[in-house]
């Protein structure tokens, strides 16, 4: 049709106020337009950005986002199935948590609906958006051995967590790049949760040989560590310093404001949309790692150097 008919269709389209029906769209084109994108937790401020990342890139190519919540329902609960069960998604956005139920996982990844894992992986499925977790872990230890820190300590998620693996991967690298000997007395794996971090420190504030300083593996659990820190009467920077993995609003606003390498998790929601998108037009699957822009240290008031030095 010509530019000027086609300009009096949306003039009329504006003027009524007409949508699309996306419920007939979807039984003509047998797509709905709509990815689900799943995370353990819709309060956590880790999500945030990442959440943001994935609805921008959703926006721009037309998509709409249904957010769902992986833990923490009832039992009998199953509404990641029927999500997907259902036709109610053309895609899902993952983001694997420590207590998401691995028949879930099974279901979400096994089903016939295209699924992207956000930060993780999982045997036998290609199609993952991750992060430089080693990088990160490398930059929180060389910060702290710059300020003249020996011993250390890691604050780290359970094994099972790929994120936690690579993270500690990156921990041991810098630690023996910097000649330094690691006590495995001073690595939990606890998990990410500020109750974690908080029983975490508590483990290594019970050690005849106290560390100065540790690197905590998730922003979360390092919030809890620090308020661990303040019942036990440990100082911190003074007594301990403490560095984070990743960075939020809650990490600037406790006293003392926390050190933290701050990760690209907006970027990683729009390369992760990118990817369900590519995979659902094009059939697309690859891994794929955010390099751009880098793991960034944000120095703030929980670190500084040992009494000692």
């Amino acid at each position: 049709m010509s530019a000027e008919t086609r300009q009096r269709i949306h003039d009329a389209a504006r003027e009524l106020d007409y949508r699309p029906n996306f419920a007939a769209r979807a039984l003509k084109f047998s797509r709905t337009n709509v990815v689900a994108l799943v995370v353990p937790d819709l309060t956590n401020a880790i999500f945030t950005e990442l959440m943001r990342g994935v609805e921008e890139e959703a926006h721009a190519n037309g998509y709409m986002v249904l957010l769902a919540r992986a833990e923490g329902m009832p039992p009998g609960e199953e509404s990641i199935p029927r999500l997907i069960g259902e036709g109610r998604v053309d895609g899902v956005l993952v983001q694997v948590g420590d207590n998401m139920r691995p028949e879930d996982l099974t279901t979400l990844l096994g089903g016939r609906v295209p699924a992207v894992l956000i930060n993780s992986t999982h045997r036998g499925h290609v199609g993952s958006v991750a992060l430089e977790d080693e990088r990160a872990a490398r930059i929180a230890v060389e910060h702290l051995v710059g300020l003249g820190h020996t011993r250390i300590g890691l604050l780290n998620g359970i094994p099972q967590t790929d994120t936690a693996v690579r993270r500690g991967i990156g921990f041991r690298a810098a630690m023996e790049d910097a000649g330094l000997a690691i006590d495995d007395d001073l690595v939990t794996t606890l998990g990410y949760e500020p109750r974690q971090g908080r029983e975490a420190l508590r483990e290594l504030a019970a050690l005849p040989e106290r560390p100065t300083a540790v690197v905590v593996a998730n922003v979360n659990a390092a919030l809890g560590a620090l308020l661990e820190a303040r019942v036990l009467g440990i100082r911190v920077p003074e007594d301990l310093s403490i560095v984070a993995i990743h960075d939020a609003w809650t990490a600037e606003t406790t006293w003392p404001p926390l050190t933290t390498v701050r990760m690209p998790l907006y970027e990683l929601g729009r390369h992760a949309m990118k990817a369900i998108f590519e995979r659902i037009t094009e059939g697309k699957v690859e891994d794929v790692v955010v390099t751009h822009p880098p793991p960034e240290l944000i120095i703030r008031g929980s670190t500084a150097p040992p009494r000692s030095v």
